[in-house]
């Protein structure tokens, strides 16, 4: 609470600045939500076994935004980050949990009708990119990770300018700082910490929207990082891909075709989460993995659904056998709008998510499946 305080003071006074001083705009939204879901499988792990469950959480995010004229710009958002949830806190023993709320995003730059640059804590958009969910979680892409246990947002600066009738953006991100100093092992300092790029030409013809896109990360880095398989280290990962979208009707169609690749070998060195530079249990290990990505999304009036397939091959030599993971999942949801003005919105939205998972052992021809079913009842306020 007392966090909270702090942060809704520190906007007030900035608020009241001098006349000089750019306007800071505000708005937000606040969610509550009944969750009910069961299956077998936790966030990701499929083989977890979990009987069917009822979660009531809760979500705030606070915006605030200013023009310093001249084109440059400031934006922020506030959120919960303490739990790996998207900032969504779920009621604990007698009500005793604490909603803290933190600086998620934060950025500024430049914008003109020819180019844009940005630079700080940068929003992802992963919710309709999933370009970012195979990168860093190809063995199990699917219900959004990216957004709910990386908060959707990266640090690092983008650049974009019109080219020939489209958008050519490119971002640079800093994935980790886990560079060591005087140590025994090659590539101490700058380029041994984490870094990505995203490159992007987005344009039309006619009706349709293309967005290519290749992501690919730069340096040595911990991207697979998911379980019950080893952790993957110390390589640099690509992906590539484009989503597309067009109107068919009323409907808003889009699809997205993404396909990924890691291939290199564990460096002694290899950074362990937080801990740079520990002697590695892996080293010399091979790492070779691919993997594709599918999606097909429509959108009609209040309506939204889409369908997600995932198959990734994994063979690296840190197995005990090589694996083909096979998912599946299905988001739809349907917005009830309650109140709507000039001032803020209030609406009720009914959402359905269904997972199912296989991991196919090829050295035992045994398969492990999973799935994973959530409904759930959102209510929101936008201000």
């Amino acid at each position: 609470m007392k966090k909270m305080l702090s942060l809704a003071a520190m906007f007030a006074v900035l608020s009241y600045a001098s006349p000089a001083s750019a306007e800071l705009n505000f708005s937000g939204d606040a969610s509550v939500r009944m969750r009910n879901w069961g299956g077998t499988g936790g966030e990701l792990n499929p083989a977890t076994s979990n009987k069917d469950n009822v979660a009531w959480q809760y979500r705030i995010r606070l915006n605030a935004a200013a023009d310093l004229g001249d084109g440059y710009f400031f934006k922020a958002m506030a959120t919960n980050e303490t739990e790996k949830t998207g900032g969504w806190q779920t009621v604990g023993y007698g009500n005793g949990e604490v909603y803290n709320l933190q600086v998620s995003q934060f950025y500024f730059g430049h914008a003109t009708a020819c180019d844009s640059y940005a630079i700080g804590r940068l929003p992802l958009n992963s919710f309709n990119n999933p370009v970012f969910d195979l990168t860093l979680y190809p063995q199990q892409p699917f219900d959004i990770p990216v957004a709910t246990i990386n908060f959707d947002r990266v640090y690092g600066a983008n650049y974009g300018v019109k080219v020939g009738g489209g958008d050519l953006k490119a971002t640079v991100v800093v994935l980790d700082n886990n560079a060591g100093s005087d140590t025994a092992f090659n590539g101490d300092g700058l380029m041994n910490d984490g870094y990505g790029l995203l490159a992007s030409y987005k344009f039309n013809i006619g009706d349709v929207t293309l967005d290519p896109q290749v992501l690919t990360i730069l340096t040595k880095s911990d991207v697979w990082n998911q379980t019950p398989t080893p952790i993957h280290q110390g390589f640099r990962p690509y992906s590539f891909g484009t989503n597309l979208s067009a109107p068919i009707g009323g409907i808003k169609f889009t699809a997205s075709c993404f396909y990924t690749r890691g291939s290199g070998t564990t460096p002694s060195g290899a950074a362990t989460g937080n801990t740079p530079y520990v002697a590695n249990s892996l080293a010399g290990a091979k790492i070779d993995y691919f993997g594709d990505l599918f999606r097909i999304k429509g959108e009609y009036g209040p309506f939204m659904a889409w369908y997600d397939y995932n198959q990734t091959t994994d063979k690296s030599t840190d197995l005990a056998a090589s694996h083909v993971y096979t998912n599946q999942f299905v988001w739809a949801q349907y917005k009830i709008n309650i109140h709507e003005s000039a001032k803020g919105n209030f609406t009720i939205q009914p959402t359905f998510r269904y997972l199912t998972t296989k991991d196919h052992n090829n050295s035992l021809s045994t398969d492990t499946n999973g799935g994973r079913l959530r409904s759930e009842l959102w209510a929101t306020v936008t201000f």
